[in-house]
């Protein structure tokens, strides 16, 4: 059985999902969900981390169980509203993790709110100019016509995605978590995110040389989805970075939990 037991908050006029680990420490952290999982990827994490910081775990409006709106489906405004869940958590200056579609987003909050947070930890996600994406994200990124992709099943997607983990067996628990989180048109709906990107990364590349807060870049060597060169362009043009590369593919925090949370928990002691 999963240690992470979820409840539900309003933020900002949204029913938002979150976790909260239950030992207090001193050091806090805000994890955000990666896509298309939920909260639930940093299952196999969660109790490693639990011992470095007091976790408050997120589904991102629109991705998990959280409520979806439009004008938060870009990284920049997805940045935004990191900082008001911070603010209604009561996280003055936490440790944010953003893997996957969080990496940008957190990157632009970071940009946006100088010392707001106390460090980063992000890969995985698309970052680079010009693109640098595998398949299928390139193909959701800029295909033109989306109606195929509206006459899929309304969870083939994600099953499909979620079958490309390897050496690690999803607690099926997590799995229909994953999946439930996919209903109707939602999978759809959330392409907006991603689609933003050939506008929105040439923008945050041009803030990254002036991000102070350290970053620390977790990326997986395999990763067919998001290359590593995303890793490798951040770690290039911030000032304050370091770079981590794990032997596995896209979904690194299930693949590798122990090498991942390590990567993660000596970055909170080193800041």
């Amino acid at each position: 059985m999963s240690e992470i037991k979820t409840e539900f908050r309003t933020i900002d006029g949204l029913s938002i999902r979150y976790a909260r680990s239950e030992t207090p420490h001193e050091r806090k952290a805000l994890l955000l969900s990666p896509w298309p999982e939920s909260l639930y990827s940093y299952d196999a994490t969660w109790s490693r981390l639990a011992q470095h910081a007091h976790l408050t775990a997120v589904d991102l409006p629109g991705f998990g169980h959280s409520e979806l709106r439009e004008d938060l489906m870009s990284p920049a405004a997805m940045g935004e509203f990191i900082v008001k869940i911070a603010d209604a958590f009561g996280l003055e200056k936490p440790h944010v993790v953003g893997p996957d579609v969080g990496t940008a987003a957190s990157l632009f909050a970071a940009a946006r709110h100088p010392e707001r947070f106390q460090s980063l930890v992000v890969g995985t996600g698309g970052t680079s100019v010009p693109l640098a994406l595998g398949s299928p994200l390139e193909e959701w990124v800029l295909d033109e016509d989306l109606t195929p992709y509206r006459a899929y099943p309304p969870k083939a997607a994600v099953t499909a995605t979620l079958e490309t983990i390897q050496g690690y067996k999803l607690p099926d628990a997590v799995r229909e978590d994953y999946l439930a989180s996919y209903v109707g048109q939602r999978f759809v709906d959330q392409m907006a995110y991603v689609r933003a990107y050939p506008t929105e990364l040439p923008v945050l590349a041009e803030l990254l040389p002036g991000i102070q807060t350290p970053v620390q870049i977790a990326t997986a060597r395999h990763d067919t989805v998001v290359p590593p060169e995303n890793a490798e362009f951040l770690h290039k043009h911030l000032p304050n970075s370091k770079l981590d590369i794990i032997d596995a593919s896209h979904f690194v925090w299930e693949e590798a939990p122990a090498e991942y949370a390590k990567v993660v928990t000596n970055w909170w002691k080193a800041n």
